[in-house]
């Protein structure tokens, strides 16, 4: 059974999402998870990563080990005490931490092919629900936007704690998202943002009020296929993200690459201090954009068209 998960980019509002502040987040179908569970001859499950170089049976792995927790919850959800025996293969064209919501994508992709051998296939709301478990062990405390916008593999504006909106393109657009290539696990970046917050409260939550602001925008201007907007307002988001000490040098050189290159705008994306940025661009200048960041020091690029 194969099942497949795109990656997500967040346009809007990270890191204010966390304090209940909107989000919007697109997939990114460049980009996937793919899984296959098969049968298999030997006892026991056996997973098989060779992107992470795994290559173990389930009960050699930690219970909270991220794949081996997604594997053990949906055993769990079928109350299956004595698994049969099975192969999961999983490969990724997802850079690791880097934004674009790898650990999602593969919780998801497993949880959609384990269900589906088991011949109870999952609904959404439920995948999302396991895979929001999950994050937790990826981020502390996420936003639940990646497994979100992963899962419905839709635009989604999004408030934590409050129900899912997907919403329509109005008019396509394009985004080249530039890879810094340095590994940046989000909850190192939450941590920071959180004890920054705690020590000066009223400042942090006006700086969350004004991306809220940029965000709701945003959308409007998405849905009402005005897209060339975009650009103004991820300039701002980014400055905003650089007052939350979320940036890096890296990631500001690569911004300001784009905007040399004719990019309409660009800022960071996830959490930040590494992984990746994204610049909002017209067509015909996309490729010329994404050859400005390579030569600007990112390790990748991908173009991708939201619609």
């Amino acid at each position: 059974m194969k099942s497949s998960a795109p990656g997500k980019v967040i346009l809007f509002g990270e890191h204010a999402v966390v304090y209940n502040r909107p989000a919007l987040a697109v997939p990114v179908t460049q980009v996937h998870a793919d899984v296959e569970v098969l049968d298999s001859p030997r006892k026991g499950v056996w997973i098989n990563a060779p992107d992470i170089n795994l290559h173990a049976e389930l009960n050699s792995l930690p219970s909270d080990h991220p794949i081996a927790s997604v594997i053990l919850k949906v055993f769990q959800r079928f109350d299956i005490s004595q698994p049969p025996a099975l192969n999961v293969s999983i490969t990724s064209t997802i850079p690791v931490a880097s934004g674009l919501g790898s650990g999602a994508a593969v919780s998801i992709a497993i949880i959609r092919s384990l269900s589906s051998f088991l011949i109870h296939p999952l609904p959404d709301k439920e995948i999302n629900s396991i895979a929001y478990e999950i994050e937790k062990l990826h981020h502390g405390t996420p936003s639940g936007i990646d497994n979100t916008v992963i899962t419905y593999s839709r635009p989604v504006y999004f408030i934590k704690g409050e129900p899912i909106e997907t919403f329509t393109v109005g008019k396509p657009f394009t985004i080249v998202i530039g890879d810094t290539g340095i590994s940046a696990p989000t909850k190192e970046s939450v941590g920071d943002v959180r004890r920054l917050w705690l020590h000066d409260q009223s400042n942090f939550e006006n700086i969350f009020d004004e991306i809220a602001q940029i965000v709701l925008i945003a959308r409007r201007s998405i849905e009402s296929g005005k897209p060339e907007m975009l650009g103004e307002l991820m300039d701002q988001n980014h400055a905003f993200l650089q007052s939350l000490t979320v940036s890096s040098p890296e990631l500001d050189k690569l911004v300001e690459a784009a905007r040399n290159a004719g990019a309409l705008g660009a800022k960071l994306s996830g959490g930040g201090r590494g992984g990746n940025m994204i610049a909002l661009t017209e067509q015909p200048t996309a490729e010329s954009v994404a050859n400005a960041l390579m030569s600007a020091g990112a390790k990748r690029t991908i173009i991708t068209e939201i619609n």
